[in-house]
């Protein structure tokens, strides 16, 4: 008998929360299942924290079941309010649009669209956008309870600061999407990030109670650092799988400089690498896990941007921190500064510090070198340490490229 995909999912440590968990293993045991995860499209490109849900759903259809990829063209003129502070600014039909494009075009690099079980993609604005509101609310919202929906930590967070009945509207808006999903294509499953528990427990026991049919809800852990943040911030911002927002070369290097505690989770969650093999990669917690970082480099890096790309990050990497004569390959890019602009301001400008204060302490910490040739203080100018506009950057151990100025 096959492997449960439950039960892949459970050894590498993507099952988070699920309800009626026993029947859900024997659906899963017992045949393909239609399941679905949502994608918010509030930016032109996926980001890491999209590659959780991605790689479970990767690891469903390679077990015989049927993905659906939801494109929020409907529910993303909204937004959801979970861990939010605040309202999230309106984006245009347009935009919304447009990002919806981007994401099905990256996301065909991950799924199969074609044979058996093959995924199929839709935009929930198809069925959200021209819905009648007083039809809408008499079908669907007399399912809900808002006493029951004010104790979700998605909506108590933000009542202090105030929540637009606008915003409130979202969990129901979801919760219709798996229903229109199940109707329409027979799904029965909703997958996503922890975050999103309440919203996806809301369309399953709206089916259920609606359709009197089972439907079932399961979250994946968020990937985080040991002290609670959420993984994939940079100095340049979010780790986007798109190549054009972060290179192949800084995606590489982020998975390359992991903290050593976090590599074996990363090895599970985000490839395919066998378990027994990251048991023996991870074995070690001296200075032999940088092998198993550099396998987690490779291996996602490869994933999201192909081989080739993964294989020239590598060897830039390789090139940048080997200090010998296959400099050549380091990664290199161009700042809009000049030689007389001060190393702060560079440093800021280039996108290597996120504020000048960053700057300032990387210089006092001893952090900083041109051409080989430490940043004494904070006054001090490139011209100091470099006579033309071509020079080699180092940020302590992590970051070594060539600079061109223009």
């Amino acid at each position: 008998m096959a492997k449960n995909v439950f039960d892949t999912l459970k050894e590498r440590g993507f099952i988070k929360q699920t309800v009626y968990e026993d029947d859900l293993y024997k659906l899963l045991q017992n045949g393909s299942v239609t399941f679905y995860v949502g994608f918010d499209p509030t930016a032109d490109s996926l980001h890491i924290g999209h590659y959780i849900p991605i790689m479970a759903m990767a690891h469903m259809q390679n077990a015989g079941h049927t993905p659906i990829a939801l494109i929020g063209g409907g529910t993303g003129m909204i937004g959801d309010p979970s861990n939010r502070t605040d309202m999230r600014l309106m984006m245009t039909r347009e935009t919304v649009e447009a990002n919806c494009a981007a994401f099905k075009k990256q996301m065909q690099r991950f799924f199969r669209f074609e044979g058996k079980n093959a995924a199929i993609m839709v935009n929930n604005g198809d069925w959200l956008l021209n819905l009648n509101y007083i039809e809408f609310m008499r079908d669907i919202g007399t399912y809900f309870s808002v006493n029951k929906m004010l104790t979700a930590e998605c909506f108590k967070a933000r009542l202090e600061r105030g929540l637009s009945f606008f915003e409130f509207n979202y969990q129901l808006m979801q919760a219709y999407d798996f229903l229109v999903l199940y109707q329409k294509y027979g799904c029965r499953l909703q997958l996503g990030g922890n975050d999103q528990w309440n919203n996806i427990l809301a369309g399953a026991d709206l089916i259920r109670r609606k359709e009197r049919a089972d439907a079932y809800a399961m979250t994946f852990t968020l990937l985080e650092t040991s002290d609670g943040r959420k993984m994939g911030k940079t100095s340049k911002g979010a780790l986007w799988l798109d190549p054009a927002k972060t290179s192949p070369y800084d995606f590489y290097q982020y998975f390359r400089n992991v903290e050593d505690v976090k590599v074996a989770e990363c090895l599970k969650l985000l490839t395919f690498v066998p378990l027994d093999e990251i048991a023996e990669l991870t074995a070690h917690k001296d200075e032999r896990i940088n092998a198993a970082k550099k396998r987690l480099a490779y291996e996602v890096t490869a994933l999201v941007h192909g081989k080739i790309a993964a294989d020239k990050a590598r060897d830039e990497a390789a090139a940048a921190f080997s200090g010998g004569a296959g400099g050549a390959a380091m990664p290199a890019r161009t700042v809009a500064c000049g030689l007389d602009a001060l190393v702060v301001d560079f440093l800021f400008i280039g996108g290597v510090a996120k504020s000048k204060s960053e700057a300032r302490a990387l210089i006092e910490g001893g952090g900083i070198r041109i051409d080989d040739k430490r940043v004494e203080t904070v006054k001090d100018r490139l011209c100091d340490y470099a006579d033309k506009s071509g020079f080699v950057l180092s940020k302590g151990k992590k970051l070594r490229e060539i600079i061109t100025l223009k």
